[in-house]
């Protein structure tokens, strides 16, 4: 083995040819009888060891057991001569290279060495089983069924590798008991009509299955390649970095023979100095060329002649031979086969210990899966302890959820949370409805979920609420609503259409922004039955005696489903109250527009309303873009300096009167008195007294609520002067409306409707309504969701599956523990 320790021949890793003992040590020895039955003993034991790791083995590969078993992995190039060494290893030739059965799929070559066997007996272990088929004697049958195998999977699979192995038994006097995995061959590229990637796959398959380090290396290169410009042996150093269980062999080392000429030149060869250490051997190999179709002695004589001519081209064919005390031991094929044997039989010696233990692990987990099934299969006929297991299970999701609900971290919000983006994907709502601009509540980069989740939610819903301003409305909407408003009489038209447009923008607006704020609660709540799981499997509360449920796959779907839909319904009825608030908010009866705190906070827009509501040709303003200039080209609109209608002097005053009052309304108006003397009474009444302005205000506020200021006449030139900007101004005091709605939306009715909307009944009544739903059913019905059709028959399978991986494996523990009885 090319490890410092384990080939060198000091340390007894590989066999010394000139550690003959002496005829007087002969002489000194054991009677022969007694030497002989100590050998033979030895030999028992050895093969008794092989059988059990090979029936283990096979274990393993049946049922997927990832077991530590000491074995042969053979890897390198394409041609390298991988197949050409396994079959000088088996004894005899089945065309293995003309099917390419390593390039593909793993091959497991379980070699038995069975005296008895004059031929060899080959059999193949059925495909996911533990069973072997039978015996096949012909070489082509043996090819063509590892080709239809591999060809077969690679079909299923649809890929051009697969790491899934093809295991085959060789009983046979002539070859050594030994385990080696043939590896497909690293290719630089792939063959046609197969994938680009094949060459990284193989590569990258070979790999796995080298490291785990129970495994020893076989690596193997021609001997045409110079150690400089090796291309797997990098591979190798990935893999293994200091060679320590890998074994190299250089193949067809009689095609570099005829290069050497000094026996320097040989040393250095065989010395691989500067590229595997002073202390890494290379074994060097070369194996019969002729493949003509000869019988299995004569292959086995072939073989050991090409190791004679080697030597003899070394010791005579090369100017003063070569260092055959430190190279000998790893030149012929005789040498490698040896010390591959003892090697593994060494490993498996020291491994019996750990695998026995592994195999009572094992051999427990089976039994404790075995009592689950029978639980199970007993479960079916038990619909008392059935719906007991299920309620209890259910219970402890919901008490999982209400956790959540109030604060937890458990799990690691790092890895079950989600940040507002993550939200937004998942839930596959986006972004919010009529936003252009990304909002970003506080914390929208932490990964939360539960009650923070929603928190947040409902911060982000503010947050887009307030991003929105009153939609722009054109002219033709404005001019006809207030015209039609002016059509129906009286003089509060202005007002009334600028709060019938606020509440059209906020009907239009909000409705959308409401229902997906419900959408995004709904989905956050959804996101936690996930969590609530998990936290029941890992509880250590009162629940965690209670049966384990993961086995009931309908049951769990029904409990998802059911709380999926309890929240669904959660949010229908979120979405109806919402609506039913927005429709409160911006109904004509409510006074959310008139309310003296917005009006009193808005002094300018109090005046503007109250000027424009007292106009009563209201009807004859222009909304439209050119307004003002075309009054100037109209024949029946008077020219400005004449559209007064009042006297120079009387509009003067009447100015001074509206600067002095701002617009004061008259206690008892009187129909029947001109404008002007109201104007000039209010003067001469003395309303300008200390908090005068404050009650006329309040007056004025009062009167406009309900629209009682019909007879404050503003004059026409405060108006038309206006012009163009009347559409602004209503547009204006739209906006201030619009807030004002969704201030008392969003502040006062929403947060409060969408807490006790959601999380109340989630506190309270969620196991009621997956309780009443799940298990207020009669027992044919309860029991769907646990035997759907098929089920027990399933289990049964399943059961029977286990109790053959029970037997089996408690056979190689029985095995092992003999085995450890005699080490």
């Amino acid at each position: 083995m090319a490890t410092n320790a384990l080939l060198s021949p000091a340390a007894g890793r590989t066999p010394n040819p000139k550690a003959t003992p002496s005829p007087s040590a002969r002489r000194a020895g054991p009677a022969p009888d007694a030497a002989t039955a100590a050998a033979a003993a030895a030999t028992s034991d050895t093969k008794a060891r092989f059988e059990a790791y090979n029936r283990l083995q096979a274990a393993a590969v049946a049922f997927g057991e990832k077991l530590p078993i000491p074995e042969i992995v053979a890897i390198g190039g394409q041609s390298d001569g991988k197949s050409s060494l396994l079959e000088a290893l088996l004894g005899f030739r089945f065309n293995v290279r003309e099917v390419e059965m390593g390039t593909r799929r793993p091959l497991v070559l379980q070699m038995v060495h069975d005296p008895a066997a004059l031929e060899p007996r080959c059999r193949f272990q059925e495909e996911d089983s533990e069973e072997y088929g039978h015996p096949m004697v012909l070489s082509s049958a043996i090819a063509d069924l590892i080709k239809q195998r591999t060809e077969s999977h690679l079909r299923a699979i649809q890929a051009a590798v697969s790491a899934k192995p093809i295991v085959m038994r060789a009983e046979y006097a002539h070859c050594p008991n030994l385990t080696i995995i043939d590896t497909p061959g690293f290719v630089l590229k792939s063959k046609k009509g197969e994938p680009e990637r094949t060459p990284q796959e193989i590569l990258s398959m070979v790999k796995t299955l080298a490291s785990p380090p129970h495994r020893l290396i076989l690596f193997l290169q021609q001997s045409s390649v110079e150690w400089c410009s090796s291309l797997w042996l990098d591979a190798i150093r990935e893999i293994d970095p200091s060679f320590r269980r890998t074994m190299i062999v250089i193949s067809k080392f009689d095609n570099r023979l005829k290069e050497f000429t000094e026996k320097w030149e040989v040393d250095s060869y065989l010395s691989a100095s500067g590229y595997l250490g002073d202390n890494i051997h290379p074994f060097f190999v070369a194996l019969p060329k002729d493949r003509g179709t000869v019988s299995n002695e004569e292959f086995r004589r072939q073989i050991c002649q090409v190791d004679i001519d080697v030597l003899k081209h070394l010791r005579d064919g090369v100017k003063g031979g070569f260092n055959e005390e430190k190279y000998g031991p790893y030149i012929g094929f005789s040498r490698l086969r040896k010390y591959l044997e003892s090697e593994l039989q060494k490993r498996y010696k020291e491994a019996a210990p750990a695998t026995l233990a592994l195999l009572e692990q094992r051999c427990s987990d089976v039994s404790m899966d075995l009592s689950r099934l029978d639980s199970k299969l007993q479960a079916t006929s038990d619909v008392s302890q059935l719906r007991r297991s299920a309620m209890l299970h259910a219970a402890s999701i919901c008490t999982h959820l209400r956790a959540l609900l109030d604060g937890a971290a458990d799990p690691a919000p790092e890895l079950w949370g989600k940040t507002t983006e993550e939200e937004q994907m998942h839930s596959g709502i986006g972004s919010w409805p009529g936003i252009s601009v990304p909002v970003k509540p506080p914390n929208s980069t932490l990964k939360l979920y539960g009650g923070a989740a929603f928190e947040r939610a409902m911060h982000e819903f503010r947050c887009a609420t307030y991003s929105m301003e009153c939609p722009q409305v054109s002219r033709e909407k404005v001019a006809n609503i207030l015209l039609a408003h002016a059509g129906r009489g009286g003089s509060s038209g202005v007002t009334e259409a600028a709060a019938e447009i606020a509440r059209a923008a906020a009907r239009s607006w909000l409705a959308p922004l409401t229902e997906t704020a419900c959408d995004r609660l709904a989905f956050v709540l959804q996101s936690l039955f996930d969590l609530a799981m998990e936290r029941s499997r890992n509880d250590d509360s009162k629940y965690q005696n209670v049966e384990n449920m993961d086995g009931y796959v309908g049951f769990l779907a029904a409990l998802r489903c059911s709380y999926y839909k309890f929240v669904k319904d959660l949010s229908k009825q979120c979405k109806q109250i919402v609506r039913h608030h927005l429709d409160s908010v911006t109904s004509p009866y409510s006074h959310i527009c008139y309310e003296s705190d917005f009006l009193g906070g808005a002094g300018s827009v109090a005046n503007t309303l109250h000027r424009f509501n007292q106009f009563n040709g209201v009807a004859s303003f222009d909304l439209s873009d050119s307004g003002s200039a075309l009054e100037e080209g109209q024949e029946n609109v008077p020219p400005k300096d004449q559209q007064h209608m009042t006297p120079p002097a009387k509009a003067n005053e009447s100015r001074d009167i509206l600067r002095e009052s701002q617009l004061t309304v008259p206690e008892t108006p009187s129909p029947d008195l001109p404008g002007e003397m109201h104007g000039g009474k209010k003067k001469d009444n003395g309303n300008m007294n200390d908090g005068g302005a404050r009650k006329r205000h309040a007056r004025m506020a009062a009167y406009a609520n309900r629209n009682h200021h019909n007879n404050i006449t503003v004059g026409a030139d405060d108006l038309v002067s206006k012009g163009g900007s009347s559409y602004s101004s209503i547009c204006s005091i739209s906006a201030q409306y619009f807030s004002k709605m969704r201030e008392v939306l969003i502040e006062r009715n929403v947060p409060s409707a969408l807490n006790s909307g959601f999380l109340t009944p989630c506190r309270e009544r969620l196991f009621l309504a997956l309780g009443f739903e799940l298990f207020a059913v009669n027992d044919d019905k309860f029991m769907d969701m646990f035997v759907s059709p098929g089920a027990v028959d399933s289990i049964q399978n399943e059961r029977q599956s286990l109790l053959k991986r029970q037997k089996i494996l408690l056979s190689c523990l029985s095995e092992f523990k003999n085995i450890s009885r005699t080490l």
